[in-house]
């Protein structure tokens, strides 16, 4: 169907929707519409509705006019239900009004009695029809549905209409955070919120998005986390906190990456990271159970397994074990930048050898670690907000959760050493002056916090979006976000 065909469809509609409007039956102008039943509890139920006069809303789908009686699907939020419509039920002049002026993806309410076909599909006979609202726009073709990629996450309302799978994963969204708050409130979490407006982006090395409060006259930034305003809360003495909420980071698009996301963060007082250990790998193989109803599962043709122990593995073994390269061997920064070189790894002069062992983890590692595998012990240098392990301090209690060549939670032992914690934003402070955009600024207030004194704490995030797509067996981000960020067309 060209643009002239479907301008001439919806100047119709129009046409259709001025008629009403001159006979005094504007759909526009009905405001409410009691509905007693859902098209998927009739389905799943029927011997429960048989026979019972019920009244469903919902957006036609199809319809098939054969003289005095008609049939049509009602589409509404999970299901869609057969209506048959009959002349000698609503009315002659109603039913006149059906045929002539109503059309595909119009939102009805209809009032009758459930029942049977000889054919065997439940349906329901109408009584009574309401038109609630007049679409003016043509829904695609009903066999394909919404194809066109781009335009599913443009115009994601038809989306949802055309693609019931569409709505099982949202459904499914909603479901995962509910339940992500069912398990953390089961432990005695209390959910909080703290600022998405801050003079200072910290807890991530990202860049921030800016903006300016012309009151204060100030500049602010959107948070990339909520991570240190959560820790103070600790400081305060609120044991176990967590929070659910978006966060903004001013970076590139991906199928795994979108500017706007949505994130769990939780802090737990008087633990560290082997007791983040547990709680991930507890709520991920609860979440799988809820959300898929099985701990192995398949994602993108690979079968993934909650129900087995997770794997753990130092960042060091494993950048070893799978490029040979032993970072326990390398003394200094000159000796990890040969390596470097030797193995075609891009990276900065200023790096050093902990910074360069993450770029080898990056390039190297990531992409084969497919069952859920917990990595271990990063370099201090690039966990700027970790405890160092005691040990071995070059290396800090810290873990990131991989399953599928992809990272979905970060977590560690919280610093709590304010002296220490200085000279770890100086570290982040001297990359901003060699160019950096996303090493942190130093934040005093926070540094103030730990020097009122934070108690050992364990800290974790959880990429939701990420979650999601996992668990629904989605490609890309922009399948598990309503409204993904695109660039206009225009």
């Amino acid at each position: 169907m060209d643009n002239q065909e479907i301008n001439v469809l919806c100047q119709q509609r129009r046409d259709k929707l001025t008629a009403l409007q001159e006979m005094g039956k504007d759909p526009f102008h009905v405001t409410t519409f009691d509905v007693t039943a859902k098209s998927v509890d009739i389905l799943e139920k029927f011997e429960d509705f048989e026979g019972k006069t019920v009244t469903l809303a919902g957006r036609m789908m199809s319809r098939r006019d054969m003289g005095k009686a008609s049939f049509c699907d009602l589409q509404d939020q999970f299901e869609r239900i057969q209506v048959y419509v009959g002349g000698d039920n609503i009315g002659k002049e109603i039913y006149e009004e059906f045929t002539k002026k109503w059309d595909i993806g119009d939102v009805f309410g209809v009032t009758g009695e459930v029942f049977k076909t000889k054919k065997g599909e439940i349906s329901v006979r109408a009584v009574t029809i309401t038109l609630l609202a007049k679409s003016l726009q043509i829904l695609p073709e009903k066999f394909h549905g919404l194809t066109n990629v781009d335009l599913r996450y443009r115009q994601r309302y038809v989306d949802l209409i055309m693609n019931p799978e569409a709505r099982k994963t949202f459904a499914k969204r909603s479901a995962l955070i509910k339940e992500m708050r069912h398990f953390l409130d089961s432990r005695d979490f209390m959910e909080v919120e703290t600022p998405i407006l801050q003079t200072i982006a910290g807890g991530a090395t990202a860049k921030p998005f800016e903006t300016h409060h012309n009151t204060l006259h100030m500049d602010m930034n959107l948070r990339i986390a909520p991570e240190l305003y959560l820790k103070r809360l600790v400081v305060g003495g609120f044991e176990r906190v967590y929070e659910i909420g978006r966060c903004f980071r001013n970076e590139g698009i991906s199928i795994k990456h979108n500017p706007e996301f949505t994130t769990l963060e939780l802090y737990q007082a008087y633990t560290d990271y082997h007791g983040m250990m547990e709680i991930t790998e507890s709520m991920f193989r609860h979440l799988a159970k809820e959300i898929v109803g099985n701990t192995k599962f398949e994602y993108q043709g690979q079968e993934i397994d909650f129900e087995s122990p997770f794997e753990r593995i130092s960042m060091v073994d494993a950048v070893k074990k799978y490029t040979g390269v032993d970072f326990d061997q390398i003394k200094n920064a000159e000796e990890a930048r040969a390596v470097a070189k030797e193995h075609k790894v891009g990276f900065k002069p200023i790096h050093s050898k902990g910074e360069i062992l993450g770029l080898f983890f990056e390039g190297f590692v990531e992409e084969k670690l497919i069952q859920p595998t917990f990595v271990l012990y990063h370099p201090v240098e690039i966990s700027f907000l970790s405890k160092a392990d005691p040990k071995n301090p070059d290396y800090t209690q810290r873990f990131e959760l991989f399953i599928g060549g992809r990272e979905y939670a970060n977590a560690f032992s919280e610093l709590n050493d304010p002296i220490d914690q200085r000279r770890r934003f100086e570290h982040q402070e001297s990359l901003r002056a060699a160019g950096d955009e996303e090493a942190s600024k130093i934040d005093e207030d926070f540094i103030n916090a730990l020097e009122v004194g934070l108690p050992p704490t364990g800290g974790l995030g959880v990429g939701i979006d990420r979650l999601v797509m996992l668990l629904t067996n989605s490609a890309s981000i922009r399948d598990v976000l309503f409204f993904p960020t695109m660039k206009p067309l225009q």
